[in-house]
């Protein structure tokens, strides 16, 4: 069409690319109407996938177009490699597919995409070149491969052979007319190709090739050897129909089947705080799967013929609130579940698929552990703390009153003979497994979020999170056969998505989240480790169980942490979160500002710690982490790194980072400042030991251990001479900072309560005794051993809210900050994952 240079726009000081049609060319009328008028039309669209056009004009009679410059190579070039790996060709599809819908709906069409016009660029963008602009050159039977030159004309009238043989459609090579859907068969030649590595047709000769394109079918891609989603073959297949009225009938259609794909396929579309809680590792952000969910049952509804050639979702619950747990019946159609509606105890639920309400068992406050073949429905009574721990019953299908069988069960699973159970039991600082109940075949100091024993009853597949802080999340993914022998199908971040058996027993599937937590990539694994992707979810998730004719249940989960701030002695409160997972760290002393850590999708993997005004205002990013403790003059907080384990200072103001010398330790766990501001007191363990409290001189000096192994320090009196340190039993004591004086127990202490700040008299410690809603604070005198309620927190809406981390507050009781996180998930049912 011409010949490009590489300019710099003088005015704009930037490079760019101008393409120049030849003084012979432009001496052609049509030609040049012909340049004038698709370089006009190219200049319209304004897509990040589509070359942007700046200027268009004449210098010298040679007509010119400015278009940006890109660095990179043409997909042509990347071909030469061989075919792409799945996930990057679905990327680029979709990047293409978005432009082509842009373009006709402007009633542009390109009528010569092919590999060569589409662009790659250096940081993995994906461009399409000469939108619009029709190749012009006169085919010449000695220039080149035949099957690849243009066989462009000057104008597109029906009988008049326009494209690059190879990757016209039907009616290009026809001479017939043409519409935006020549478009789509061209992009499903080249998808093919992305994927296959060689071409859909292809001949020794150019009238060979577009005699292919008109009788043949494309080979198989299974002959590729590569294994090619069906979905994916499904898509391209449709883009090749012969017939333009048998294809997709708008890019914007093929970009929606794209985007459906790619959250099957893997193709490319935050840790909780960890207070000891069940839920405490579910992940954020899932309200683009609810909506990618609702407009995929719609769209999908309305498809005909289509719609079995994706997964499709269909939602079962809508109340607002949290699902814990769900199981298939016997029957394979109707679904028991657990549920927490409106902010009530959990209870027992039956719905069906395709209808909108769901029935109580009206069992008291339980959670739905498992049901038996033979009918039996086993769950958990009154559960309780934290981790939801209760009384193992049993219930009859039929009805009637539950048999208590075992206490202390967290999770339990049945046997495929209906009769015997595996449970997962707390007790000693961690859990064991029993299979079957008496038979203990595995122990943990973590927590086993979720098991299922196996269809044949040989292994049982586990989820476990391993004893971590309150930004954890490590842990492990296997199975655990009847000797207790372990097989690790994953090992690192989990977020509680739990595990199921897939038909047939041969593999169970599970799902582990990117450290943002932005998704979740769902695979299957065979009982030797090998797993396989089956695709990708956006946002949070949790599996619960899967049908006999492999529908998967799920729970697509939105899960907010809020921090509620609360002054003037609790008279003003409100929200001083800043981004989507917001865990309170600290308070200055006089209450004005809260030290946040952003642990979600906004966090980053690398975490964030904020710096915000209690009263409102905006935050300041002080840098990665999760912030512990502001210092007395408020102007410095001390952070730890998510990426290794090591204690920073950020300045609040004017300053500069700084790095202190505490180092041999596998996890800081909590921190907090001395009244002097010279000296620190932390909670942090070395590998292998167990959590203690240490003192740190920030002048330097390495630190020194407060109490014994196992004690967790909490708070310093306001002279800065004693620390609060709950010891490994529980009990709490009052430790001499310098060592002069023995310890001191604290009157009237009970082991379930948490120390949260010594007040400014020196006379009584903040505590609280709760961690569900709603939480009261409470004052202990320390001569007395005496308590009274100083107030009691309840978020706005308790819908969903399950779990309230121990709050902060300042010595004068007047500021208070907490934290709560609100899981709102609702049940779903999918089929057609393979």
């Amino acid at each position: 069409m011409g010949e490009v240079y590489r300019a710099r726009d003088v005015r704009l000081k930037r490079e760019v690319a101008v393409k120049v049609l030849p003084a012979s060319f432009s001496n052609d009328p049509d030609r040049l109407r012909r340049f004038e008028l698709e370089a006009e039309a190219t200049g319209q669209l304004n897509h990040p996938n589509i070359l942007a056009v700046y200027d268009v004009g004449t210098h010298d009679g040679s007509p010119y177009v400015v278009s940006e410059l890109l660095p990179g190579d043409t997909l042509r070039a990347r071909l030469a490699d061989g075919p792409l790996p799945i996930r990057r060709a679905l990327e680029y599809a979709r990047a293409i597919a978005a432009s082509l819908a842009a373009a006709h709906e402007k009633g542009i069409v390109h009528r010569d995409l092919k590999p060569e016009n589409v662009f790659v660029t250096s940081d993995g963008r994906v461009k399409i070149l000469d939108f619009g602009l029709a190749k012009l050159t006169q085919p010449d039977s000695a220039a080149g491969p035949q099957t690849n030159f243009p066989t462009a004309a000057l104008a597109t009238e029906p009988g008049i052979v326009m494209g690059t043989a190879g990757y016209m459609s039907p009616e290009q090579v026809r001479g017939g007319a043409v519409d935006h859907r020549s478009d789509l068969f061209s992009f499903g030649a080249i998808l093919f190709e992305m994927l296959s590595g060689r071409r859909a047709f292809q001949g020794d000769s150019a009238v060979e090739t577009m005699n292919a394109i008109l009788k043949e079918e494309p080979p198989e891609l299974a002959e590729s050897g590569r294994n090619v989603p069906p979905g994916m073959d499904r898509i391209i297949r449709h883009c090749l129909e012969k017939n333009p009225a048998l294809r997709f009938q708008s890019a914007r259609d093929l970009a929606f089947d794209l985007e459906s794909l790619s959250e099957a396929t893997g193709a490319p579309t935050a840790a909780l705080p960890k207070s000891r809680n069940r839920r405490s590792a579910l992940v954020p952000g899932a309200a683009a799967l609810l909506l990618l969910v609702a407009a995929t049952v719609a769209y999908l509804a309305g498809r005909g013929a289509r719609t079995e050639s994706f997964p499709t979702f269909q939602r079962l619950t809508y109340r607002l609130g949290t699902i814990l747990t769900g199981r298939f019946a016997p029957d394979g159609q109707t679904i028991f579940y657990s549920g927490s509606w409106e902010g009530k105890p959990f209870s027992l639920y039956s719905t069906i698929p395709g209808g909108a309400e769901s029935r109580s068992l009206g069992l008291p406050s339980a959670t739905l552990a498992g049901i038996s073949e033979k009918g039996m429905i086993a769950v958990i009574l009154n559960p309780a703390g934290v981790n939801l721990v209760g009384t193992l019953a049993l219930v009859p299908l039929s009805g009637g009153a539950p048999r208590p069988i075992l206490e202390n069960v967290g999770a339990a699973s049945w046997a495929p003979d209906g009769e015997n159970l595996a449970a997962v039991i707390s007790g000693g600082g961690g859990a064991r497994l029993e299979y079957p109940i008496g038979k203990v075949v595995y122990r943990t100091a973590g927590f086993i979020f979720d098991m299922r024993v196996s269809p044949d009853g040989e292994v049982i597949a586990v989820e476990e999170t391993r004893p971590v802080t309150f930004q954890g999340g490590s842990g492990w993914i296997g199975l655990i056969d009847r000797s207790g022998k372990r097989t690790t199908v994953y090992d690192g971040w989990v977020r509680n998505c739990g595990v199921a058996w897939l038909p047939g027993g041969k593999e169970f599937v599970f799902a582990i989240p990117d450290s943002s937590g932005s998704y979740r990539e769902v695979y299957a694994a065979s009982r030797t480790g090998e797993k396989r992707l089956l695709g990708r979810f956006a946002g949070a998730m949790t599996f619960h169980d899967v049908s006999r004719d492999g529908r998967l249940l799920f729970a697509r989960e939105d899960v907010r942490i809020l921090t509620i701030g609360g002054i003037d002695g609790g008279k003003t409160e409100g929200i001083v979160s800043w981004l989507d997972e917001s865990v309170a760290g600290d308070l200055s002393p006089d209450g004005s500002h809260v030290l946040l850590s952003e642990i979600g999708s906004g966090g980053g993997a690398r975490g964030a710690v904020y710096f915000r005004p209690t009263g409102g205002g905006d935050a300041i990013r002080l840098g990665d982490g999760q912030g512990l403790a502001l210092s007395p003059d408020g102007k410095w907080a001390l952070a730890t790194s998510n990426d290794r384990p090591q204690l920073l200072l950020y300045p609040t103001g004017v300053g500069q980072r700084r790095t202190l010398a505490a180092s041999g330790y596998e996890r800081f766990h909590s921190a907090r400042w001395l009244p002097d501001g010279k000296r620190i007191f932390f909670n942090a363990n070395v590998r292998g030991r167990a959590t203690r409290c240490s003192l740190l001189d920030l002048a330097g000096g390495a630190p020194r251990p407060v109490g014994a192994e196992g004690g967790l320090c909490a708070a310093s009196s306001p002279d800065g001479e004693w620390i609060a340190v709950e010891g490994p039993d529980g009990d709490m004591s009052l430790i001499p900072v310098d060592g002069t004086a023995s310890p001191r127990p604290v009157r009237g202490w009970a082991k379930e309560w948490t120390a949260l700040q010594w007040s400014a008299d020196g006379r009584s410690l903040f505590i609280t005794n709760e961690t569900e809603v709603p939480m009261s604070i409470r004052k202990l005198d320390l001569e007395t051993g005496r308590t009274e309620l100083v107030r009691t927190l309840v978020p706005p809406d308790k819908a969903g809210v399950q779990t309230i981390a121990a709050p902060i507050v300042t010595r004068d009781g007047r500021t208070y900050a907490y934290t709560y996180i609100r899981l709102l998930g609702d049940l779903y049912v999918a089929k057609g994952f393979e």
